[in-house]
């Protein structure tokens, strides 16, 4: 592949991956702000540890293997298909609260693509089961990006959010966010290439922690996050 095929796609994900991508994602923690109020994650380690679990045990279980079936749906023009994986990640989620972020993050993303000309998005504005995951891969495919840069741009978006949340919450010093962010990168790759080789039988997770978490910030008393 060449230098000038290379690099529209490489500037597409680096958007799509950007924190100033407007779906508002920035207003979630998934979690992260009620195990700080309990006292979970006290210090930078803590949270290093919670966020490397989920991703080995979440992100690599989960979204990384339904990211590639919904790249694949999407490749082949298979709506119904795409609607059916999309639904399966909003099942699997751990709680309530995730699953309105992850409908909510994904309707506001059909937005924006179908407002940028992503005529595909268009009908999942206001469809129930969209999912953050769905939309990021049909952004991918449109734009060419190779499945494994999209899987590690999702992880990895993901993971800035998560600490960009701890460095408010815990609270952590920048430095000692990029330490996390810099600590996990191996994290990062493995779950990537874990999620990419799953079979259909082996997609799927389990994280007690991450749902109590997201449960009980239902009822926390003072919240900064949604969720």
């Amino acid at each position: 592949m060449s230098i000038e095929q290379a690099s529209p796609a490489l500037l597409r994900l680096l958007q799509l991956t950007s924190p100033a991508l407007p779906t508002g994602a920035y207003a979630y923690s998934q979690g992260l702000e009620y195990a700080v109020h309990a006292g979970w994650l006290r210090h930078e380690d803590a949270v290093s540890g919670w966020l490397g679990g989920i991703l080995a045990q979440g992100l690599a279980r989960l979204d990384v293997p339904l990211l590639a079936r919904l790249y694949r749906s999407w490749e082949a023009d298979d709506g119904a298909a795409a609607l059916r994986w999309s639904r399966h990640a909003l099942a699997a989620r751990e709680a309530a609260e995730l699953q309105a972020e992850d409908r909510h993050l994904g309707q506001a993303l059909a937005r924006l693509l179908d407002d940028l000309g992503l005529v595909q998005a268009g009908p999942w504005r206001y469809e129930r089961d969209a999912s953050l995951v769905a939309l990021f891969a049909l952004a991918a495919v449109q734009w060419r990006i190779p499945l494994s840069q999209a899987a590690t741009g999702y992880v990895w978006s993901w993971l800035e959010n998560q600490v960009a949340a701890a460095v408010r919450l815990v609270p952590l010093g920048q430095t000692a966010g990029q330490r996390i962010l810099s600590a996990l990168i191996r994290n990062s790759v493995a779950a990537v290439e874990q999620g990419l080789a799953l079979t259909d039988e082996d997609v799927g997770t389990a994280l007690p922690g991450l749902g109590l978490a997201a449960t009980l910030h239902e009822s926390q008393y003072s919240r900064l996050f949604r969720s």
